[in-house]
């Protein structure tokens, strides 16, 4: 297997979705995901893998489908803001996810 396709096939998920938002850029920022009109197992912890001024894509186990809203918050508080799905990706078993800020974040990072 050649260099290309080795890096290609340890590609994750959220990198591959990623394609499609040309302007998003690498972050790891541990946040709590909740699903807002959720049921059991709604939360869980996972890292946003990259950002764009306007959203954020992260691997989830959650059953999340287009349009659900959720709320995303890190540990210290700097970021809470509710965001919607606008995509998800099912690849070998795991799920990337795209949301869209709700409302502008004004101390988001990614610009």
């Amino acid at each position: 297997m050649s260099k290309t396709a080795t890096a290609a096939a340890k590609e994750s998920s959220t990198a591959k979705l990623a394609r499609f938002f040309p302007t998003a850029t690498p972050v790891r920022i541990p946040v709590r995901l909740t699903r807002v009109e959720g049921t059991q197992n709604s939360c869980e912890n996972t890292v946003i893998e990259f950002g764009t001024s306007q959203e954020v894509l992260f691997a989830s186990s959650l059953p999340l489908e287009f349009a659900d809203l959720l709320k995303l918050q890190n540990s210290d508080g700097s970021l809470n803001a509710e965001a919607c799905v606008v995509a998800v990706q099912y690849n070998s078993g795991h799920t990337a996810v795209a949301a869209r800020f709700t409302q502008q974040v004004s101390n988001w990072i990614v610009k």
